[in-house]
């Protein structure tokens, strides 16, 4: 399957934040072990990039993107570092280029009808966006994609197993982002059990709402 397709058809992506890159495989493993092979590793921190090469390299077949990318010298980073694809939280146009250039996945934030616009202009049909319940959730997704029918999103931002069933719902949603099962605290103190179990129910519930 295309990166897209599996996206599609796991239906949730953990957003992670990773201080320290000894917990990457742990973590990996722990969302392997819940059925949820994947993940979106967050640049916002120094571990970021040494934990993409250690997933990727103990979780073969495991799909790791890098987001929260910044810079095209970040996607440069991400991408030596075993990333399958590049989430930036905004539309950024050179961030955006830059990838489609070098043939990388890039799902850029979108918010707005300009926004869109760019990216159907580049001929992209996932987007990212973000903060999603910060901008009016399901009801501005489906307001945005009326004019603009071949651009589906991957909301993230304030979703969770409550409200996960209101956005998987919608048939312009690809996937949800999420980081509830994979929270830092829980990550530092090392509760990988419970981040497996954790990633199992959004699983199921997820398999219950796509059917």
């Amino acid at each position: 399957m295309s990166i897209i397709e599996t996206i599609e058809k796991l239906g949730v992506v953990p957003v992670v934040v990773l201080n320290d890159s000894k917990d990457a495989k742990p973590l990996a493993k722990a969302l392997c072990g819940g059925n949820l092979p994947c993940a979106e590793v967050t640049f916002r921190t120094d571990a970021a990039e040494e934990s993409i090469k250690i997933m990727t390299e103990a979780f073969p077949d495991m799909l790791v993107g890098a987001g929260t990318v910044l810079t095209t010298g970040q996607v440069d980073r991400a991408v030596k570092a075993g990333a399958k694809f590049i989430v930036s939280p905004g539309f950024d146009e050179e961030i955006v280029d830059y990838c489609l250039e070098k043939d990388i996945p890039v799902f850029p934030g979108c918010v707005t009808p300009s926004e869109v616009a760019k990216a159907v202009k580049r001929g992209l049909k996932i987007v990212k966006f973000f903060p999603a319940e910060q901008f009016g959730g399901v009801k501005t997704i489906k307001a945005l994609a009326a004019p603009y029918t071949g651009i589906r999103f991957m909301p993230t931002g304030g979703i969770g197993i409550k409200n996960l069933k209101e956005y998987l719902s919608c048939d312009k949603i690809i996937a949800c982002g999420g980081s509830w099962m994979v929270k830092s605290d829980i990550v530092k103190s090392g509760r990988f059990d419970e981040i497996r179990a954790m990633t199992e129910e959004a699983v199921k519930l997820a398999d219950e709402i796509r059917g």
